[in-house]
């Protein structure tokens, strides 16, 4: 009976549909984070929206549970579901981009790299993250952070339109001017309220950047992380940078001399000339001892955003936590170091990425994400390709934000959490906006449909 009702459903879809016995289930079912194995009944891998409305009205006509996958790069695996069925938007790829309005139309399986790659050749870009094979669909709907921000906002703030499916099957249209409170609740809220199969962004002036890491030794990170901590604030918003604790990967073009060593990087983008990016970061490194390396230098703009790519493939060994800090203090500062010396592998890291500039310029209310007043979001992530190291590196992830935890500001940014945080967690991250969610969830999905996500639930 379930092989009749999948050749059914199969049959009123232009794209594939990939069950337990088709040969492509494994490789199509694998998820960017190898710590995570799903089986899900049915892969839906949509060609159009046609698609994806067909594989809404399967899912809600056979009691199916849904998950949504875009670029699939999601931390927690929340682009598939145990025995259900996984709507597969990765096929629908176009990028459209109107260099007169500096707007640019994305389908929900694009990368950041697709867009980055649409974008560059009319000298323009998307305030996005920071590596190119992340997905833009669910980078969006969580926010969107990146060498940009600071300048222009979160990728959200850039978003003026996106076609959605909702729970019903219904395809409605939110923006400014059409169903604003779906937009609202879109710009941050997740995958809680339907299916984006189309997002309008605005784009910005960005070609060569002058960018790159430059690392110092972990001895030198508490010197480091405290001059980052005061410079940050007064420097240009052309600048976008962030600090982190980490290890020189052991691998070429890494110098061999350095390889292995825990080091505190700064991690940066210039979107201006070089002689200005120069002067600007003269104001942190001239009060810095020498580093281990400085790579920074000129560079066109996709080629900053994929240069950490080889070393997170697909597959890896993942576990993260997030919060968002308002207060880098010495204290903090202290603890984050003693946990550095404790990295379980060469991968694992913790990043400080600046939340202000543009972002403060919008209201804690104009959008689901409302933490604009945060200084810096926080992500600790525990990685490697060993799946025997799964428990250390989450232990040791578990560990380091217990101790730093007190020192946040209570939420933290939805794409940097994993599926076993409790609801506590979602209610602080959203503050006074959260049940103004839940009211818009009760509206748009009352049966809690789309559900596999860092889930709001309707009253």
């Amino acid at each position: 009976m379930q092989d009749a009702l999948a050749e059914t459903f199969a049959s009123t879809m232009r794209g594939p549909v990939i069950g337990r016995r088709h040969p492509d289930y494994d490789e199509v079912r694998s998820l960017y984070n190898g710590m995570i194995d799903k089986h899900p009944r049915l892969i839906a891998r949509c060609a159009d929206v046609a698609d994806v409305v067909a594989a809404v009205k399967f899912a809600r006509e056979n009691g199916l549970r849904v998950a949504i996958r875009g670029g699939g790069h999601n931390g927690p695996g929340l682009g598939s579901v145990e025995d259900g069925l996984v709507i597969d938007m990765g096929m629908m790829k176009g990028v459209r981009v109107d260099p007169d309005k500096r707007t640019v139309r994305v389908g929900p399986g694009c990368t950041q790299g697709d867009v980055d790659h649409a974008t560059h050749v009319y000298g323009l870009a998307v305030p996005a993250g920071i590596v190119s094979t992340t997905g833009i669909a669910g980078l969006t709907l969580g926010g969107g952070t990146g060498y940009l921000t600071r300048k222009w906002g979160l990728t959200i703030d850039n978003l003026l339109e996106a076609d959605v499916v909702l729970a019903d099957g219904r395809m409605v249209i939110a923006n400014s001017k059409e169903n604003t409170d779906l937009y609202w609740g879109l710009r941050g809220g997740g995958g809680n309220f339907g299916i984006v199969t189309s997002f309008l962004f605005q784009a910005h002036p960005v070609s060569m950047v002058y960018g790159g890491p430059i690392f110092w030794d972990l001895d030198d990170a508490v010197q480091v992380m405290r001059a980052y901590r005061d410079f940050l604030p007064s420097a240009p918003e052309e600048l976008g940078s962030f600090v982190g604790l980490k290890t020189v990967p052991p691998v070429d073009p890494f110098p061999a001399e350095h390889q292995g060593k825990r080091v505190c990087a700064v991690i940066s983008c210039y979107n201006g000339p070089e002689d200005e990016a120069r002067r600007v970061m003269g104001g942190l490194l001239g009060k810095l001892p020498q580093p281990l390396f400085n790579w920074m230098g000129m560079m066109p703009f996709p080629a900053l955003q994929s240069m950490f790519d080889p070393l997170m493939p697909k597959g890896l060994q993942w576990y993260w936590r997030g919060d968002f800090v308002r207060e880098l203090t010495d204290e903090a500062i202290d603890v984050h170091i003693e946990h550095a010396k404790k990295l379980p592998s060469t991968l694992s890291l913790m990043h400080l990425y600046p939340i202000d500039g543009a972002v403060r310029r919008a209201g804690r209310n104009d959008t689901a994400w409302n933490t604009r007043d945060a200084t810096w979001s926080m992500v600790i992530a525990g990685i490697d390709a060993n799946p025997q190291k799964a428990g250390e590196i989450t232990r040791w992830t578990k560990g380091y934000w217990n101790a730093i935890h007190p020192y946040s500001d209570g939420g933290g940014y939805v794409n940097f959490m994993m599926d076993d945080e409790d609801s506590d967690r979602l209610k602080a991250t959203y503050g006074d906006n959260f049940e103004r969610l839940v009211s818009l969830k009760g509206k748009y999905d009352p049966t809690n449909f789309f559900n596999v996500n860092q889930n709001i639930r309707p009253h």
